[in-house]
């Protein structure tokens, strides 16, 4: 839908009362939106519509006309709770920033939202840095295992929009569903500590492997400092594409 001449020239006048700077940036902006790009979404997907992919995608074209880095967590959150809503998908994010458990809930659904844009990110495999805190409770690997299980219980889907290596000029994303019942597998998972290991309390992974012995992820029990539980090793042919998004960010 066009935007009727008198509004635009309103916006005219606008833009004529902003400051250079102002002016300069706002042009940058609608530069991007110029882009050449092509979003493209799962025919069976419940949750990205036409209208969620397209109001993604602007704000992932308006983050990328100011800045080369990848969209934060934080800011996927917001923009995701944003272009939901502006489809007429009700959501809302959690009013707690630490909350341990969803991130979002989308149509009275838990969601658990990850990010992943490592420069060593693969297409096929999918790594998520820092899932969980663990603590500074006991550390055996049976009990960390069962403080995942339990983590999983505040929420029903989990999401991860990923920055994929550029290809070519093109800036890559995207929005990938981890199935929740996928990574229950992890109560039967092969435990294993990491023995060599310098660091106080030791590592350990948490192997999931399907009927033949192949690997379908792992959970790696980050000790150290840390104290985190990563998921690595990840198969992404064991979850879901709901879209992807892949447009020419425009030169700094």
């Amino acid at each position: 839908m066009s935007i009727p001449d008198i509004e635009l020239g309103k916006i005219v006048e606008a833009l004529r009362r902003l400051t250079p700077s102002q002016q300069k940036w706002l042009t940058s902006v609608i530069y991007a939106f110029a882009a050449s790009c092509k979003f493209e979404r799962a025919a069976d997907s419940d949750l990205v519509t036409d209208a969620v992919l397209t109001s993604l995608g602007d704000r992932l074209l308006s983050h990328h006309a100011g800045s080369r880095q990848a969209l934060s967590k934080d800011r996927f959150e917001f923009a995701f709770e944003a272009a939901l809503n502006a489809s007429g998908i009700p959501a809302e994010l959690v009013t707690s920033r630490t909350n341990r458990g969803r991130d979002i809930t989308i149509q009275g659904v838990p969601v658990s939202l990850k990010t992943e844009a490592a420069a060593s990110i693969k297409d096929d495999i999918i790594h998520i840095s820092k899932w969980m805190e663990l603590g500074t409770g006991a550390w055996e690997l049976p009990l960390l295992r069962d403080l995942f299980l339990e983590h999983m219980k505040g929420y029903e889907r989990i999401f991860t929009l990923r920055r994929l290596k550029n290809a070519g000029p093109a800036t890559r994303y995207e929005l990938v569903e981890i199935p929740k019942a996928l990574l229950l597998e992890a109560a039967d998972c092969e435990l294993e500590v990491c023995a060599d290991s310098t660091q106080t309390p030791k590592p350990g992974y948490g192997r999931v492997k399907d009927a033949d012995g192949v690997l379908k992820y792992s959970l790696y029990f980050d000790g150290g400092t840390e104290r985190k539980l990563q998921i690595k090793h990840l198969r992404k042919d064991l979850c879901k594409v709901h879209a992807t998004w892949a447009f020419e960010s425009p030169p700094a």
